[in-house]
């Protein structure tokens, strides 16, 4: 009984001491959302993931303003066509010639992989990822596994609707960055046990 008692005691602490490790990591995670850099960056490429309006202005922006020399749309749905993205993006010249869509990707890994690809064929090294802030940290740890040697410029958007500053204060806030906090955890675990495949064996495959 003693034994058992121990043993109840010991997973006990272990538990308590996880589920602090767990929050913690939250309030770091939430609190070091990043921001957007103060200057225009510039790079090969843009990236943008799908999932609102202001990700898809921010990213067409950028291009047109001479940001990149191409942009990639990833993630978007299969019933929406270039001509109907550049007018809820207000896309000028730019957007006609050196826009690509991809219709292949339903997730953040999935992104990743598709942008890679893209990347490789066009011999790009470098590329300014545009998304939300609070799914910044997952995309870049998703972008880096699949393009290690590609230099990634953060350019995050903060969606509207919430209140960033005193997230805490907003239940709605707090259950999505939690949701997505779970999600960032997650996607790091499958990194490390499922390495991402190179561009050429993921076509093949």
């Amino acid at each position: 009984m003693k034994t058992l008692k121990k043993s109840l005691a010991y997973i006990g602490r272990i538990v308590l001491v996880a589920l602090l490790a767990y929050g913690l990591g939250f309030v770091v995670f939430a609190a070091t959302l990043p921001h957007r850099p103060s200057s225009v960056p510039h790079a090969d490429a843009i990236v943008t993931l799908t999932g609102g309006d202001a990700r898809l202005d921010t990213a067409v922006r950028l291009l047109e303003r001479g940001a990149a020399k191409r942009l990639l749309i990833t993630g978007v749905h299969p019933s929406i066509t270039k001509p109907e993205i550049k007018a809820i993006a207000h896309g000028g010249r730019k957007f006609d010639c050196c826009a690509d869509l991809d219709f292949a990707a339903e997730d953040t890994r999935e992104n990743a992989a598709e942008a890679a690809t893209w990347m490789h064929q066009r011999r790009f090294a470098s590329l300014i990822l545009v998304t939300a802030n609070y799914h910044m940290p997952r995309s870049l740890a998703e972008f880096s596994a699949e393009m290690p040697k590609v230099r990634l410029v953060a350019y995050p958007v903060e969606p509207e609707g919430a209140n960033w500053d005193h997230w805490w204060r907003n239940p709605h806030t707090v259950r999505l960055l939690h949701a997505e906090y779970a999600k960032y955890l997650a996607s790091l675990v499958l990194d490390r046990f499922l390495p991402a495949k190179a561009p050429a064996d993921r076509r093949a495959s």
